[in-house]
């Protein structure tokens, strides 16, 4: 846990942060190992939106992925997407029917991906396998949506499906567990004021 909170003055009553980051295990059903992040407003829980949000989740991502290689995909309103990543020279892979591939965004990046395509679902992949293309997957993605990301995440460090604007992210890993995703997230989200918690 961190930022446990500071007693309001003259209130004896502890002032927690404005934001909460809860991690747990999720049951996924099968073999698929997973772990939730949700965002919330701590005092009303509701998911946190807009910039704040996306200034949060734009240090969480790199947080988790370290050092390694990237990538963000997408696979609906591939339009926007194109027109988006045009008008900020951000770099763009066309990976398959309908789905594209932004390698390695910076975090500014990524917090402009955040703000700009809150109301949609799109993937996040890390690990050395990141770093080139994976056309199976790709294809899959064109296909199926992130449903591919359950009989590919085993080749990853992980595959989240963000859910921005619901304030969700679902990571699919072997090696991710949420004491591991806490220790890499707390320092990236210290300069945010965020409760950290484990629900469960």
């Amino acid at each position: 846990m961190s930022s446990p909170g500071i007693g309001a003055p003259d209130s004896g009553a502890l002032k927690l942060p404005p934001f909460s980051l809860d991690v747990q295990a999720l049951d996924l059903g099968g073999e698929v190992k997973a772990v939730g992040l949700e965002l919330l407003e701590t005092e009303n829980r509701e998911p946190v939106r807009g910039k704040d949000a996306a200034e949060i989740w734009s240090a969480v991502f790199p947080a988790l992925a370290g050092s390694g290689p990237y990538t963000v995909d997408f696979f609906s309103h591939i339009e926007r997407v194109r027109e988006f990543c045009k008008m900020r020279e951000i770099t763009l892979r066309e990976a398959a029917e309908r789905c594209v591939v932004l390698p390695q965004p910076n975090q500014e990046r990524l917090r402009q991906i955040f703000e700009r395509f809150e109301g949609e679902t799109f993937g996040f992949r890390a690990g050395v396998a990141a770093q080139s293309p994976d056309a199976a997957l790709e294809s899959d993605l064109s296909k199926r949506g992130l449903d591919a990301y359950q009989a590919a995440y085993s080749r990853y460090d992980f595959c989240a499906i963000c859910e921005p604007e619901d304030g969700w992210m679902t990571l699919l890993s072997e090696t991710l567990w949420s004491s591991e995703v806490i220790r890499r997230v707390r320092p990236a989200v210290l300069p945010y004021d965020i409760y950290i918690s484990r629900p469960n």
